[in-house]
């Protein structure tokens, strides 16, 4: 456990001790490297907006987001892992969609984030949903240079808020990427940001580092899918998230992690013989949620076989299967780690986006890549272009 909210169990492997050393040798001094993108993880970090621009548009109940990767991401993971604490409207528009249609009398702003301001898909897409809706209100969030959403942004007379230059879409849930969406949702911002907590304690520490070691040694032994086992099917976006994380950061040099997302306990039906006989050639993550309240089944048609059903609610039965399915791996020797959410709240997901951030940085480090770039994704973008003109 390394928080009130999250209870953690690491990779039962043999600690390396030469090894932690070495990562926590990198930690300390990636604190120092890194120090300007990790400040949007704490309450210390300046937003390049000022509060009026929240009370300006709080009373709007309809929101249209329009982004692409980290641009994006963060804000959905937000939105279903805090559901039940958002009462407006929010529609994400992630993709190239022909089917994007809108009310036109309704009331509503558009969040346009793309750092370059000229990403292609995010054009696009706005420029439909201006088509429909004519009158909406509009926040640009891009870098303060010369781009399409900037001239675009000035010819609307919108709302341009500063994509700070120095924190990369993928590493910008807690800036003003995410947070800017999460005020107007009526979420607390300061709640999500838990980085200096964490980093004064000595339990959530060891964790990261050992599990950076672990998930390295995993690596060198040819365990390079990491695979999220999701038990929870809030936390869906929150994996896509990391997925993206560690796909872009990672994926240099012939090198990289794969992260594969899986539904449980549904896979447990399709995927599960796989990852119990099939090539040893990945590593596990355990993920759900305790203590949150699911529909109870009706005692009167549990008989026979089934009565141990009696008074079982939905998130009983999936913790039984997760649990069940630890066993499992651990009698055959599979690696994994677990993780289980005690509530969900600011607190809890902000934890994650920590913990992830930090995990995927050192993991770039102790694999000798650069986690902030992506150079290869460039490539489509210029030959995307070519083929366009």
């Amino acid at each position: 456990m390394f928080s009130k909210n999250i209870i953690f169990k690491n990779f039962n492997l043999k600690r390396n001790i030469k090894d932690t050393r070495k990562i926590n040798k990198i930690l300390k001094k990636e604190l120092i490297l890194s120090a300007n993108l990790l400040n949007s993880f704490t309450n210390n970090y300046k937003y390049s907006f000022k509060k009026n621009i929240i009370r300006k548009y709080k009373n709007y109940k309809n929101i249209n987001l329009i982004g692409m990767g980290g641009s994006i991401l963060g804000t959905e993971a937000i939105h279903d892992f805090l559901k039940f604490k958002i009462k407006k409207k929010i529609r994400f528009f992630n993709n190239l969609n022909n089917q994007i249609k809108l009310e036109s009398n309704s009331k509503s702003i558009n969040i346009i984030i793309s750092k370059s301001g000229n990403t292609l898909e995010t054009v696009s897409n706005l420029n439909l949903i201006l088509k429909s809706q004519k009158k909406n209100k509009n926040i640009v969030i891009t870098e303060n240079k010369s781009s399409f959403l900037t001239s675009l942004a000035k010819k609307l007379k919108a709302e341009i808020i500063e994509h700070k230059n120095y924190i990369g879409g993928r590493y910008s849930v807690l800036s003003e990427v995410g947070m800017l969406p999460a005020q107007l949702l009526g979420l607390h911002d300061v709640k999500f940001k838990r980085f200096n907590n964490l980093i004064k304690n000595k339990s959530f520490l060891n964790s990261l580092v050992n599990n950076v070691s672990f998930i390295s040694k995993c690596i060198s032994e040819g365990k390079k899918n990491s695979v999220i086992l999701n038990y929870d099917e809030g936390s869906e976006n929150l994996f896509k998230w990391y997925q993206q994380l560690t796909a872009e950061s990672l994926g240099k040099k012939n090198k990289g992690v794969f992260p594969i997302i899986s539904s449980m306990p549904k896979d447990n039906h399709s995927l599960l013989q796989l990852y119990l006989d099939g090539p040893k050639n990945s590593f596990f993550t355990f993920f759900g949620v305790i203590n949150e309240k699911t529909n109870k089944l009706d005692n009167s048609n549990l008989f026979g076989k089934f009565s141990n059903l009696k008074n079982k609610s939905l998130i009983q039965i999936a913790q039984a299967q997760r649990n069940a399915t630890q066993i499992v791996f651990k009698k055959k020797k599979i690696p994994f780690r677990s993780f289980e959410v005690q509530k969900k709240n600011e607190e809890s997901i902000g934890e994650l986006f920590s913990f992830f951030v930090l995990e995927t940085i050192l993991l770039g480090r102790v694999m000798k890549v650069n986690p902030f770039d992506q150079p290869s994704v460039e490539l489509i973008k210029t030959e995307t272009s070519k083929i366009l003109n």
